[in-house]
């Protein structure tokens, strides 16, 4: 058989056909991390707390690192103890929740695993009441309780280990663990979880004071903010949906509105 039959009976692939064959390959790779991601979601309610503290010893150094101990820091963690006052029995098992005050102008709070909550200066600077702080730090125990914080964790590293199997780097998911701290600060969680932390936030608040002042002062000075380069902004849904959702739960509830307090004289910076 001559080369030019040969090259007639098998002509080189068209364009169109390497877009296929690429469109497929895409298919399967997506398809892949789709599923491993639905079974690692799945399978984050079933980590026992003791596994949860050995990544957190891991990730939380890093943060510890950032923060001293201060008064600050103690009336934080004065005010976190109050709110756990309110948490079922079985989401104090084994549990050691605390604050970490970092002492920068970044404006957000995070769930970390390991039970650490970290609070920025720049966003106590913003609060102006401990109810509306307290809002805060409950729906940091919201994301504690829904194991929101290692959902996040998770999918991004399956995502990461996914890619460097089909990419051949064997170091993608070692960096990736390295990077577990910053991973955990850019995550980003869902509409439907934000809502479920908001209104667990919500019954810690009431519960401690008998009403919800401050619910939603926060989201809504997030929502006048928009414009302005915040990191709660890149990581969290749009603060008005928030406000309505919670004054919606509020009136469902039949939750009453009371008076504010003042921030301890420790927590204004």
């Amino acid at each position: 058989m001559t080369e030019e039959s040969y090259s007639s009976r098998n002509p080189p692939p068209s364009n169109r056909d390497l877009l296929i064959l690429l469109g497929m390959f895409v298919a399967f790779v997506v398809g892949v991390i789709w599923i491993v991601g639905l079974l690692v979601n799945g399978l984050i309610g079933l980590i026992p707390p003791e596994v949860e503290q050995k990544l957190g010893s891991v990730i939380v150094p890093t943060f510890e690192k950032q923060a001293k101990p201060s008064p600050t820091q103690d009336t934080l963690n004065q005010l976190l103890d109050r709110l756990e006052q309110q948490l079922p029995s079985e989401q104090l098992a084994n549990r050691n929740y605390r604050v970490l005050y970092v002492p920068e102008s970044t404006v957000n709070a995070l769930a970390v695993p390991g039970d650490a909550v970290i609070i920025y200066q720049g966003l106590l600077a913003k609060m102006e009441s401990e109810n509306e702080l307290m809002m805060v730090l409950g729906h940091e125990l919201g994301h504690f309780a829904n194991r929101d914080h290692l959902r996040g964790l998770g999918r991004t590293l399956v995502l990461r280990m996914a890619i460097a199997y089909f990419v051949g780097d064997s170091g993608g998911l070692q960096a990736a663990i390295v990077n577990a701290a910053q991973v955990v600060g850019s995550a980003r969680f869902s509409q439907s979880q934000e809502t479920e932390a908001d209104e667990f936030g919500l019954a810690l608040l009431n519960g401690t004071y008998g009403q919800v002042a401050g619910a939603t002062d926060f989201f809504a000075k997030l929502a006048k903010e928009k414009g302005q380069n915040l990191a709660i902004l890149s990581t969290h849904p749009a603060p008005k949906k928030r406000v309505k959702k919670l004054k919606r739960a509020i009136e469902k509830r039949n939750y009453k509105v009371g008076e504010k307090i003042p921030l301890p004289s420790s927590l204004e910076v």
